[in-house]
């Protein structure tokens, strides 16, 4: 219940639902992302730290999706509330860093 599947899917969920999913933490899995792109002189990799969830405390993950979410719009009923660098992009619009 606790998934941001769940949250994204479920549009009519109660406040006594909403409440516990809060209680319960946002999602935070570890994730196995990895890119590497060719530069002029070497190649550059690029992998997912975990540490990232420590600078935005509003972070949650979706592993179906493959996205990132911020974890207040979503309970609180936001629509897909995408994450860009440091900030939630849906309708609050909030800074999320530490």
């Amino acid at each position: 219940m606790n998934s941001v599947d769940f949250l994204l899917t479920n549009k009519d969920i109660t406040n006594e639902i909403r409440t516990e999913i809060k209680g319960l933490g946002r999602p935070i899995p570890h994730l196995i992302i990895s890119k590497t792109d060719v530069g002029k002189s070497r190649n550059y990799s690029r992998n997912f730290n975990s540490s990232v969830y420590d600078r935005f405390k509003l972070l949650c993950v979706c592993l179906k999706r493959n996205k990132l979410f911020c974890f207040i719009c979503l309970v609180l009923g936001g629509n897909q509330c995408a994450w860009t660098q440091e900030r939630c992009v849906g309708k609050g619009r909030h800074k999320a860093t530490a």
